[in-house]
Order: C-alpha cells, then structure tokens, then sequence
C-alpha cells in the first residue's frame, strides 16, 4: 500500500488493449500508475497473422509502451515478469525479486495458446499470439518452401508443401487465406524445382462451420471463398494427434511439416496468484464490477477474466478489453475522489470482423451484414485506425497499398532460430 499523505497507487500488470486503455483512462486522476509489463511494447494481435504470413514486419504492429505513455505525467512503465501476489500486503511479485506495492491492482494478463491438455503437441502446432509466435510460424512456412525446393523425394516434398491450420475461427481463417495468397500469388515465380501453387493448404474446424461467431450466411460466404483460393475446409473433425510428421484429425491422417495452432486460449496463471475461482479456460470469474470476489481492491479484465452479460460470455476481443480497462478506471477515480461508484460493466458489441483474402472480408454488425470487397475495405480501414502511433498507420497503410499493386510480401526473411523444425525438416 502507499505511504501516508502519498497519491493511491495503482498497479496495471500487462501493456495490451486493456491495460493501456486502464493506464490512459487514469490520465487526469489523482493517482500514481506503474504499468509492468515483461515485453517493451505494446502488440497489435490482430494483425499478427500478416507478420506469420509476411505481409508486415513486427514493427508495423508493436509500439513501445514507453512511447504510449511518455507524455502522462503520473504513469511510468517498469519491465519485469510477474509471478505472484501477495494480496494481505497488497503486493505484487516479480521473478527477480522485487515486489510492486497497489492500492489498487489491474489484471490484464491476457491468454496463451490452450491445447485441451495435450501441451506436447506445442513444439509441432505452434499458435499466434506473441511477436515471436510471428516470426516463427514465418520461420517454419518460408522454410517449407525452401526444402520442398531442396528436396528429390516426391513424398516428403508433397508433406513440405502441406500447410494445416487446426481452428477456423478469424485467426483460423486468416491465416489459411494469407497462406494460400503468398503460395499461390508472392512466391509463384520464386522457385525453379517445385511451384508455390501446389501447396495444400487444409482448415481444420471441430464444429459445422466456420467462423462459429458470425451468422451462418457469412460462414457460408467465407468457407466458399477459401475454397475458391484452394483452401480446403475440414469440418467437423477433431485432432487426436499431433507429431512432427503431422497430424489425425477424426481419424484420418495428415502428413504435412506445418501445423499452425489456433483453436483456442487459456488465461494466465492470475486465478492460481489470487486464489481465485476460475473457468475451464482459467479465467478468473469476477463480478459484476469486475472485482475479483474477497479482493475488493482487485480488478481482472480481458482475456484474463470470465464476465458473463445477459446469460452470454463477453467475447475475449480487443474491443472489449479496452471497454473493460476504461470501467475500471472510472471505478477507482469514483474511489478516490468520493464520487457515486459506477454501475456494473456493460460491454458494448460492435460487430465481428474478419478477413479471407485479398478484396474479401466478412463483418456483422447483428441486424447489418457485409461480404466482399467493401467489408474488406471497411476491415482495413477499422484496423489502421486503431494502431497504436500516427506512423505505425502510415507504416501499414502504405505496405497494404504496396501489397494490394504488386502480389509481393515485403518481408520474407527467414531469421532466428527453431531447434524443433530443425529436428522436424531435415
């Protein structure tokens, strides 16, 4: 806790979409914030799929947190990773030692990749949720590519060329057209021994359809389009295996040398730092004002939290995690400066989105539905708008413009190193 006669401090932990929006929302209240994050920047996940795919590079897509809050006079911004709380002394624990001090403590930790209990497959079906997810995921798919080139034994080129994507929901679907537009469009004339536009790109989904959060009309339209880029759609299949050689899914067997994984999230470990009740997922079950039940002092928000409205789950999306941040600031300066606390939190949906390929997208916005070319126009235009920094807008808008003229993908650099798809593709 604060000193006598010091500001209330208020402890943010995670720099995404929620913890940003809480730290900016308490600009002009009478407290100090020290956001901690373990990475130095601030990540715009929903266009991590074009950094896997080649599309961006990372820093189109990431903007230092310092940077973001450098002109907030009572913010500062420390990097460390948690790895506890010590809720009786209002404390938080960082794995080198130090400990954070709050009167009040944002959660805003966010999710990982979740495989149903089978985290042995993680090294084979790696999932997009960080810049280094990025970066590998280009790794292993460019690196196809180059073996395949490499490579005189038919079948093992045919597995090289075999990209399976296991999840089709926007992320899902994203991918699987960004791959099928670099292989059989960006790469096509790259290559002497093997063509690009044989690659086999295959869609994995466990439930009927597609996209399982849009009506089902723009299920439909989309699945059509994946299909018309090359894309096959496996519905209703589970996988059962996964290894370096490929996967089963409803028993039947997939030989292919890139497994993307993007089926679904588990929270971070906050519900085990605070004792409290989770989900399946490991979300900490709040209330309604997003306080953590016997941590009154204590707020979880985003992918991290499981909030039910009106009898539904709030989606775990970027809109709402910054809906969330924004009501939790308003709380704690109702707090501190004695004013009528705020209602519950009422989370606002403004549509999903979700793009196919070049020129086509699918939105609902409930009573009112786009496909095609103008959603995807409307897709683009709602993502640049919401980067972080006027350059990073500028950045993305003029590699798009780029793209979109030339079929080309400005950043197919294979770097870094995988020791897993070392082992993997020989």
């Amino acid at each position: 806790m604060s000193p006598p006669n010091s500001r209330p401090q208020v402890l943010i932990v995670g720099a995404g979409f929620g913890g940003l929006s809480a730290a900016r929302a308490l600009a002009a209240a009478p407290v100090d914030v020290t956001v901690v994050d373990r990475r130095n920047f601030h990540l715009f996940q929903p266009l991590l799929y074009q950094v896997a795919t080649a599309g961006l590079n990372p820093s189109d897509v990431a903007w230092p947190v310092r940077s973001i809050l450098s002109r907030q006079a009572n913010a500062r911004v420390l990097l460390g990773e948690v790895c506890g709380v010590d809720s009786q002394r209002r404390e938080v624990l960082l794995n080198d030692g130090r400990r954070l001090p709050y009167d009040w403590l944002i959660l805003a930790t966010g999710a990982t990749h979740n495989y149903f209990g089978n985290d042995q497959w993680a090294p084979f079906a790696p999932g997009l949720k960080r810049i280094d997810d990025a970066t590998l995921i280009r790794r292993r798919i460019l690196l196809a590519f180059e073996r395949a080139e490499n490579t005189d034994d038919p079948a093992e080129r045919r597995r090289l060329m075999t990209f399976a994507i296991v999840g089709a929901g926007p992320t899902g679907v994203e991918l699987a057209g960004a791959i099928a537009e670099l292989a059989k469009k960006a790469l096509a004339a790259d290559f002497r021994a093997i063509d690009p536009r044989d690659a086999r790109i295959v869609l994995i989904e466990g439930a009927p359809r597609i996209l399982a959060a849009f009506a089902p009309t723009l299920s439909q339209f989309a699945q059509r389009a994946l299909q018309r880029m090359g894309v096959e759609v496996w519905l209703d299949r589970h996988v059962s295996d996964c290894d370096a050689q490929g996967l089963t899914a409803s028993g039947e067997r997939l030989e292919t040398a890139t497994i993307l994984w993007a089926a679904g999230v588990a929270a971070s470990p906050a519900a085990r730092w605070l004792n409290a009740q989770a989900d399946r997922a490991g979300r900490v079950q709040v209330q309604p004002d997003l306080t953590v039940p016997e941590h009154g002092h204590v707020f979880v928000i985003g992918d991290t939290a499981a909030v039910t409205q009106d009898g539904k789950p709030v989606p775990g999306i970027a809109p709402a995690a910054k809906q969330a941040g924004r009501y939790v600031a308003r709380v704690i300066r109702a707090a501190v400066q004695g004013a009528p606390r705020p209602g519950p939190f009422r989370y606002r949906h403004y549509g999903n989105l979700a793009t196919v390929g070049r020129n086509t997208a699918v939105i609902d916005f409930g009573r009112m539905r786009l496909a095609g070319f103008f959603a995807w126009m409307l897709w683009g235009v709602a993502h640049v708008y919401f980067l972080i920094g006027a350059r990073n807008r500028l950045l993305v808008a003029l590699q798009w413009l780029f793209d979109y003229v030339s079929f080309s993908r400005g950043a197919r650099l294979i770097v870094g190193s995988d020791p897993a798809s070392a082992q993997r593709m020989p």
